[in-house]
């Protein structure tokens, strides 16, 4: 059987790229001359490699799902309790308002605003992505709970959601504009809200 001429790009690299544009620009503001510039692809070699812009993009949703797991379950070890890594989580999801870079938000949650309520295949997949980020959140609670750090009677799986909740609205507000001490502000009160 004859073998196909060997890439000439990385492809962890090229998804890489284009995972940076769709989260800058969203999926319907991105073009496809975007992409392939981002990406060093010829056209033909981005359909041959990634298929079209929706299989591209719903990979690049994969890719950032595995990073942030990968990220989130390194940043959960290291923490030393579930509260401390609640915590670090949520004053990492406002770090982009101490910088002067371009202030993206989550892909994830801008996902969601965009595209969760036209495209049912996206809106799974971000489902599920935010089923695992809740799962994750849970673990950290109940990690929390036994520790005595949240009371026990609290109900892990409710404040799960209200993590996941405050995570997306921490994002999009500094993505907005909100300045850093400020933000600083709002995770105070939100882990006020978990004693």
């Amino acid at each position: 059987m004859a073998t196909g001429r060997p890439l000439k790009y990385l492809p962890e690299e090229a998804l890489e790229a284009a995972m940076h544009v769709f989260w800058l620009h969203g999926y319907e503001a991105t073009s496809l001359q975007e992409l392939l510039k981002a990406m060093g692809l010829s056209k033909s070699s981005l359909y041959q490699g990634f298929g079209g812009k929706k299989d591209l993009f719903l990979q690049c949703i994969r890719l950032y799902c595995e990073q942030r797991g990968d990220r989130w379950r390194a940043l959960l070890r290291s923490a030393g309790s579930g509260y401390t890594f609640i915590e670090t989580l949520l004053v990492t999801a406002g770090s982009e308002a101490e910088t002067n870079e371009v202030r993206r938000g989550c892909l994830l949650m801008n996902t969601a605003t965009e595209l969760a309520h036209k495209d049912p295949e996206i809106g799974a997949r971000v489902g599920r992505a935010f089923d695992g980020l809740r799962s994750l959140l849970r673990g950290a609670v109940v990690a929390a709970q036994e520790d005595g750090d949240i009371p026990a009677e609290k109900d892990p799986d409710v404040l799960a959601a209200y993590l996941l909740t405050c995570l997306g609205g921490i994002k999009t507000v500094v993505k907005g504009g909100m300045g850093a001490a400020e933000t600083r502000e709002v995770v105070r009160v939100m882990m006020a809200a978990l004693r």
